[in-house]
């Protein structure tokens, strides 16, 4: 898997959850673990934990995004620490601005929560290059990821840096800090077998140097299973209660420190959207059927691969269906329904962290995971693995229970959550036009011949080795003799890049790419040209969209050209120039000082071209909400306002239904002046800079859908600690149907309701066999002009009942204003 993101839902509490984050300060203490759980300052604990990347947001976002997981009953915030954007050159560090580790650090401690730092210092995370920086690739002798001396060298060198960072900081738990987990490498057992007797040996050393830097908090490694003690080994992945084999060592506790709320989603494809429902199953599997005590959401926040930083063929939007959205507001019913998950599992702590663990079978494809201690303290949780609903009997009471759905139970008698049982709001994202550009200038990016360039070689150069990662873009050029004028031939270009655009003589033939789902990751061109007489000149820019952040020997993954022929004449091995980025990235005239030094033209509206910069100047707009560039006129390039990229952009690269991967692309307020704000674009294809537009982003569209059956809130029970019994804050509760507008607005209509047997869902409803006449009516009055309303979903509410005998359920969608 993001300063435009203040918070809708609890705009107006901001200042009162500060505050209390504030006296919640975090001091930490001793940090140990056993078989059960981490230990923290003597006492057993039962986390969630949610990654924020403090990359992929900006520093004015950090503590509204961290209060509202705090808010989601997330108890630590993890994140990777990104070693090539502090160390972009060898031995010289950069923790300025967004790259504020301490800071971030500080404001999670600063609101009262705990934190993992995830070292690496290879993390892959969909991150350019898997982290490391890309000097490390021209080390004499190195081999990445393995017992090799140079890697080990460097890894040590960056690890103990950043540790000693903290602790300069006092911020690890052993010193009164936040930070209870540390983790070294990342997923490593997936290349491990690659480097045969050498992969353990690494793994053994990694364990051991991390523990000798002297924390004061244990370490990790993900997707581990030879971890060496006292390395914590833990599970990544979406069904870690199914997949995970366990600790390594009894005395270990079983952790998870990647669960996948959606999957990063590439250019030409689809997004992969993963329920609430299913998030809430799988969690609760993993505390109940492997004694699971930390679960960690990758991601609750996803953010935005600001600049060149996502690996190949991301997008710039990064887990956007996470719990809090790519803006940093809230998704529903996702965050909803996880704070009761995590309010129903923390009634049962006593009895997960002390209890005795046994199983019950309920049925064919049903079972009881039941935790009890010698005080008769108990809970439970009654697993339905099947794909219709069943009546299960445990302790002598019928419980109805949902296809693929838990319900538990605290005193292993009453449910108060059942994860197939949504009771939270669902909202829909709305995007308002907040201004259109009509007035562009632009540059055309000059098309570099074999004579204008200085670097030469007789054959076909590597790109990455080539560019060292400074630019996406590597220019490709030669030339030769021809007979004939107007002669036809064709030209054949191999590449294991991304992208290919060819000119021919300056005049452009053709472009191709490839895509992230190729196992091979190469493509071709083929495209009839049309050759003059004498010297012809063919220009081949080859784009990269990411580098590569997985996999073994990631330093000898190659990119570029590999082969280039015309008319079946094979130019590989022959005279080429070559050009390293465009002139306008040379020249910076995406910043107010480069684009004052060069000649902008202006821009008629039907004569777009390839490989042209266009430039405007606007307002920021009035208010707070999140901003995005639509750029659904556009084709493929980068952006960038007043001077910071926002990030690539590619939205000529349709997925298999015809739609964009992505078209609104994040800008944050913080990059923004009142006034004169300077924004750039690199549109390589041919897109129409008058179609842009800069849109505010916000969640209008509000409907919940709660059965008779459904469960009142989790957090409205509690249990008495001298007793265990499990009893409601408020009595008789009843389900009820909860809407909530963003703030400063009030529900202004409702779009549809229905009592009764409502057809569909949230995102396309009807009325049903079954429908009180008066549903309408009797939600306007509850709900219109007001900021947030509450519905009782009873027959009583309702005036009677519409038919007897019958399930019914409350369906309302609304519109705020």
């Amino acid at each position: 898997m993001m300063s435009m993101k203040i918070s809708w839902l609890f705009h107006s509490l901001l200042v009162f959850s500060l505050s209390l984050a504030l006296i919640g300060f975090v001091h930490g203490g001793n940090v140990t673990y056993d078989g059960r759980s981490l230990i923290i300052n003597g006492e057993h604990k039962l986390l969630f934990s949610g990654s924020i990347h403090y990359t992929r947001s900006t520093p004015d976002m950090w503590p509204h995004l961290i209060a509202k997981a705090k808010m989601g009953g997330i108890d630590v915030i993890q994140t990777y620490v990104f070693w090539n954007l502090h160390e972009p050159q060898q031995g010289h560090f950069d923790f300025s601005g967004g790259r504020d580790l301490v800071l971030f650090i500080k404001e999670i401690q600063k609101q009262g929560l705990y934190a993992c730092l995830r070292v690496g210092p290879f993390i892959e995370g969909e991150w350019s290059y898997g982290g490391l920086p890309f000097w490390l690739r021209d080390v004499p002798g190195i081999v990445f990821r393995t017992d090799n001396e140079p890697f080990k060298f460097h890894m040590q060198r960056f690890a103990k840096k950043i540790v000693d960072m903290m602790k300069s900081e006092r911020l690890y738990a052993s010193q009164g800090g936040p930070i209870i987990l540390s983790q070294i490498e990342n997923e490593y057992k997936l290349v491990e077998a690659a480097f045969r007797e050498r992969g353990p040996a690494y793994i053994r050393w990694a364990a051991k140097m991390a523990v000798g830097l002297e924390t004061g908090v244990p370490w990790v490694m993900c997707k581990q299973d030879d971890a060496p003690d006292p390395v914590i080994n833990t599970c990544n992945g979406m069904r870690c209660g199914e997949t995970f084999a366990g600790p390594n060592s009894p005395n270990k506790p079983a952790l998870w420190t990647e669960n996948w709320t959606s999957f990063f989603q590439t250019y030409g494809e689809k997004p992969y959207l993963r329920s609430a429902k299913d998030i809430a199953f799988h969690a609760a599997l993993f505390i109940a059927k492997k004694r699971g005590s930390y679960i960690n959401y990758y991601m609750y926040h996803g953010g935005t691969n600001f600049g060149r930083t996502g690996s190949e063929y991301v997008t710039t939007s990064y887990y956007d269906n996470a719990p809090l959205d790519e803006y940093g507001l809230l998704s529903q019913p996702k965050w909803g329904h996880l704070k009761e998950l995590h309010a129903a599992i923390k009634l049962c702590s006593e009895p997960l962290l002390s209890g005795t663990q046994s199983t019950v079978s309920l049925g064919q494809q049903q079972e009881a995971y039941v935790f009890k201690m010698d005080s008769e303290e108990c809970a439970a949780f009654l697993v339905n693995n099947g794909k219709r609903s069943v009546n299960a009997l445990f302790n002598n009471f019928t419980y109805d229970l949902p296809p693929n759905s838990i319900s538990i139970l605290p005193d292993c008698k009453t449910t108060v959550f059942n994860t197939a049982k949504v009771s939270t709001q669902y909202d829909k994202r709305s995007v308002i036009s907040s201004q259109n550009f009509k007035q562009w200038s632009e540059y055309k990016e000059v098309i570099p011949k074999f004579q204008d360039t200085s670097l030469r070689a007789n054959t076909l150069l590597e790109q990455m080795s080539t560019t060292k990662a400074a630019s996406d873009y590597l220019w490709y050029t030669f030339r030769f003799q021809n007979e004939n004028s107007n002669a036809q031939s064709v030209l054949n270009v191999g590449s294991r890049s991304h992208i290919l655009h060819a000119f021919v003589n300056g005049e452009f033939v053709g472009s191709a790419h490839g895509s992230h789902n190729s196992r091979s990751r190469a493509f071709s061109l083929e495209n009839n040209i049309t050759l003059g007489k004498g010297t012809n000149y063919i220009s081949l820019l080859s784009v990269m969209v990411g580098l590569p952040d997985w996999g073994a020997y990631l330093e000898h993954r190659v990119a570029g050209l590999r082969r280039v022929r015309v008319q079946g004449r094979d130019f590989t091995n022959f005279p080429w120039g070559y050009q390293v980025g465009l002139l306008g990235e040379k020249l910076q005239i995406y910043t107010n000082l480069g684009s004052s030094k060069i000649q902008w033209s202006g821009v008629g509206r039907s004569t777009q071209q390839r490989l042209t910069w266009y430039k405007t100047v606007f307002d920021a707009p009035a208010g707070n909400e999140p901003l995005a560039l639509n750029l659904g006129s556009m084709g493929k390039g980068e952006v960038w306002i007043n001077g910071q990229s926002i990030g690539r952009y590619w939205v000529s690269y349709h997925t298999s239904d015809g739609n964009p991967s992505q078209t609104w692309y994040n800008v944050p307020r913080s990059f923004l002046k009142p006034k004169d704000n300077l924004l750039v674009l690199l549109e390589e294809e041919n897109g129409n800079p008058f179609g842009i537009s800069l849109d505010t982003i916000s969640r209008t569209k509000v409907c919940g859908f709660v059965s008779d059956s459904n469960l009142p809130p989790a957090n409205s029970w509690m249990r008495d600690n001298s007793s265990g019994i499990i009893y409601q804050k408020k009595p008789h509760g009843r389900p009820a149907l909860r809407l909530q507008c963003p703030p400063n607005s009030t529900i202004s209509k409702i779009l549809f309701a229905s009592f009764g047997t409502p057809l569909g869902d949230c995102e396309n409803h009807a009325i049903g066999s079954c429908h009180s006449s008066n549903s309408r009516t009797i939600i306007e009055k509850a709900c219109l002009r007001k900021s947030k309303c509450s519905i009782i979903v009873s027959n009583h509410t309702f005036g009677g009942d519409p038919c007897p005998g019958k399930p019914k359920a409350l369906l309302v969608d609304a519109q705020c204003a």
